[in-house]
């Protein structure tokens, strides 16, 4: 681990003891500012850090290892987002108001379209990197990361890729969609389907098949 994964693991926790202390100011001070620096340390900080540090180590699509001397930029945008896997109550007060949601997610630079419904549920790993349409529907407890490890050679295997979702498409409760994971638009995912790396859904879940532009990377997280 590089000195900056080092020093960006402890973002999580520095980012937290920040807006305890702000928000126990404001109230205690009576405050106003207090609240709000306690809400920037919740909202405006990680976005802010996220944007500067994309900037300065972009993200990698495909295969890497986290494990050596080279740095990864996905291991540091994680450690930039961790708190909202930690405690999900902070992004799931934001899909109660319509439209807010997507708002969020399109600071953290994923592409999302209008009147995406999103339920309180619902688990992301990776902000960013997000493909969704307009008119999409998410059931409850959908599952969207678009990286994926798994321990090869003596070391942990990294693949990075975003997630596609077209157009009016509908993803059923419990349903799990891995990196490069591409539903076209219309298509309907019936309950706890899981759309593995590189796979393309056009129609049903059930008629999933890789993409053949994806076939060898696909045959390569599978050996």
């Amino acid at each position: 681990m590089t000195p900056l994964s080092k020093l960006l693991s402890f973002f999580p926790s520095v980012t937290l003891a920040g807006a305890a202390l702000a928000s126990l100011y404001g109230i205690w001070g009576r405050s106003p500012w207090g609240l709000l620096l306690g809400l920037f340390f919740l909202y405006g900080l990680p976005v802010l850090s996220y944007r500067l540090h994309s900037r300065r180590y972009p993200l990698n699509y495909g295969i890497s290892y986290l494990q050596g001397d080279d740095y990864s930029p996905w291991w540091g945008s994680h450690q930039l987002q961790v708190i909202y896997v930690a405690f999900p109550v902070l992004e799931t007060l934001l899909r109660l108001v319509p439209g807010l949601f997507s708002a969020w997610l399109r600071l953290w630079g994923a592409q999302v379209g209008k009147r995406v419904y999103w339920t309180p549920g619902l688990e992301i790993a990776d902000r960013g990197l997000l493909f969704v349409g307009e008119d999409v529907v998410f059931g409850h407890r959908v599952g969207l990361s678009s990286h994926i490890i798994k321990p090869r050679r003596d070391n942990l295997m990294l693949y990075v890729k975003p997630i596609t979702i077209g157009d009016g498409s509908f993803i059923g409760a419990g349903s799990y969609l891995g990196p490069g994971a591409t539903v076209t638009a219309g298509s309907y995912l019936t309950a706890r389907s899981e759309i593995y790396p590189n796979v393309t859904v056009d129609g049903l879940a059930d008629e999933a098949h890789p993409d053949d532009c994806s076939l060898e990377a696909h045959h390569a997280l599978a050996d």
